[in-house]
């Protein structure tokens, strides 16, 4: 077995791992895995941009009250202060690494353009047109690929974190010293070890039949820490997009919350006519749990498959300006939206809960740390205000770097780890059981844990976990590990999560909404699963 050796792990390489590995590469050697290609995680594809307090007149206190108010109520606001007042000093630093950011209005003061998007009281979205995502991506690997100090390891899937119990001599204590990893191009198992390990490898948004996340965002590193011992919070709060394209082709084209935010206007296929006004003062601005619940509504009443997004309103010039890419992709579709509506329909989008974490981004285990949407961090509370994503993988990078860096010298070195064992597994013939396992998660979570629930179409949801927990089991005991394995048996665990902490809070508050219980409590409590 091929052993890595660093000082210090980064499992994902995208806003959040790339931010960790630059601020640490100057001290430190870094290896960063990814399970796939290099820019293939969620922040290349994220489109809107990244929120900041950066026009006269805006303030962090106003920032932070329009997170607060869109976590309705279960945000730490320690965590909120933290974020929103490092989030000017991480733009300028990814600026100095190259982002183009859209640039001010010709005569004005702007140093750059600002957009607004839902649940914000002022524009501070900073973009790079509607591909903010991809820029940053871009302008992060290429630091990375250039500081000698850091390893790039493309296809590289993690199975589980290495403990103190996979030491040649037993160890109690949980401490984290590194991973291991499939080799997807050669199905080899290796190890990378260091003295401090950072996860930051995404969400689980692919838990779901509809998702805007690429294939990748199954939970990994949710799962492997909790099986590893770490905490989990607040998984019932899953964010669906509110505007995903419809198409029966291509099925995770997410339009930007930013369309809204410039105009475009949610209407009914059948009569043309608005209908968020109906469900909110701030209709079609409304955060996004109150205008997904609206469109889902909408679909369900009426017998829809999509509802439609319009901004054909807006002069063709202003909307190939603003969201040239959204405007390319669809033209490919058949689809104008300078003359023509777009259908869409929401999707998962985003995991609000995960591994929980503290302020210098340390979870329960010592020598784990974690950033970006793999963790609870107390930033988002029930649900996620716009552009804030991105903005929370560049502070809690950097902040989980500065802890290591002034903690590094303390941290015990690896001890010898035992190989992984092979002896007793051999190749499948039966890949088709596993497609078939993933494609029944996604089905009845996206029936019975989505949008709008009940505790019966819950607990028919903690049934089928039940069912499937000892197959997959059986098939991970027995066969050799290949990446689709590792993401089913995560996918199996992230479900069962979510499941359990939707059954368990008993009001509807954010994205959780149930039936059963439509009220929200006067109290505000986190869901916290121990392992």
């Amino acid at each position: 077995m091929t052993e890595h050796s660093f000082d210090v792990v980064v499992i994902g390489s995208g806003a959040a791992g790339l931010t960790a590995a630059l601020n640490l590469a100057d001290r430190f050697k870094v290896g960063v895995l990814a399970k796939a290609g290099i820019s293939d995680g969620s922040t290349a594809w994220a489109q809107g941009g990244i929120a900041a307090v950066l026009e006269p007149g805006d303030t962090f206190e106003s920032h932070i009250e329009d997170t607060m108010i869109a976590g309705a109520g279960l945000n730490d606001r320690r965590s909120v202060e933290f974020v929103v007042e490092h989030a000017p000093r991480a733009i300028e630093k990814l600026a100095g690494l190259g982002v183009p950011f859209n640039p001010g209005g010709e005569g004005g003061d702007d140093r750059w353009h600002l957009t607004r998007e839902g649940g914000h009281s002022h524009r501070r979205i900073v973009h790079v047109d509607d591909a903010t995502g991809q820029a940053v991506q871009l302008a992060l690997e290429k630091a990375a690929v250039a500081h000698p100090n850091i390893t790039l390891f493309p296809d590289r899937a993690a199975i589980d974190l290495i403990t103190g119990r996979h030491g040649e001599r037993y160890s109690g204590d949980g401490h984290v010293w590194g991973v291991y990893a499939v080799d997807r191009k050669t199905g080899a198992i290796e190890t990378f070890t260091g003295r401090a390990t950072v996860l930051a490898t995404g969400g689980a948004s692919r838990a779901y039949l509809f998702s805007t996340s690429p294939r990748g965002a199954t939970g990994d590193g949710i799962a492997m820490a909790w099986r590893a011992g770490c905490r989990v919070s607040n998984m019932e709060f899953m964010q669906f997009h509110p505007t995903c394209l419809y198409h029966l082709e291509v099925k995770n084209f997410l339009i930007t919350e930013a369309m809204r935010g410039e105009g475009g206007q949610l209407k009914l296929p059948t009569n043309g006519r608005r209908f968020m006004p109906r469900f909110d003062k701030r209709a079609e601005l409304a955060p996004r749990d109150i205008v997904a619940r609206a469109i889902d509504h909408e679909i369900k009443r009426l017998g829809l498959d999509y509802v439609h997004l319009d901004i054909s309103h807006q002069p063709a010039e202003f909307i190939i300006g603003h969201f040239p890419t959204i405007h390319a992709k669809l033209l490919g579709l058949g689809i104008d939206i300078t003359k023509e509506p777009i259908p869409i329909v929401p999707a998962a989008h985003y995991t609000c809960g995960g591994v929980m974490v503290d302020l210098d981004g340390r979870t329960d285990l010592p020598g784990l740390y974690a950033a970006g949407e793999v963790t609870q961090s107390g930033l988002h509370g029930a649900n996620r205000l716009a552009s804030n994503s991105l903005l929370e993988c560049f502070v809690f990078g950097d902040a989980a770097a500065e802890h290591i860096k002034a903690h590094f010298d303390d941290m015990p070195p690896p001890p010898p780890i035992r190989p992984w064992d092979e002896s007793r597994v051999t190749d499948s013939d039966e890949e088709v059981i596993v497609q078939h396992n993933w494609r029944e998660i996604r089905r009845f979570m996206w029936d019975y844990v989505g949008i709008v629930r009940t505790t019966k179409r819950l607990e028919r949801a903690q049934h089928r976990i039940a069912l499937l927990r000892q197959e997959v089991a059986d098939y991970y005991g027995n066969f050799r590990v290949t990446s689709d394995l590792i993401e089913l048996r995560n996918l199996l665990d992230v479900a069962d999560l979510i499941v359990r902490s939707a059954l368990h809070r008993k009001e509807s508050r954010g994205l959780h909404y149930t039936l059963d219980f439509p009220d929200m409590l006067e109290e505000a409590k986190d869901t916290i699963l121990v392992p």
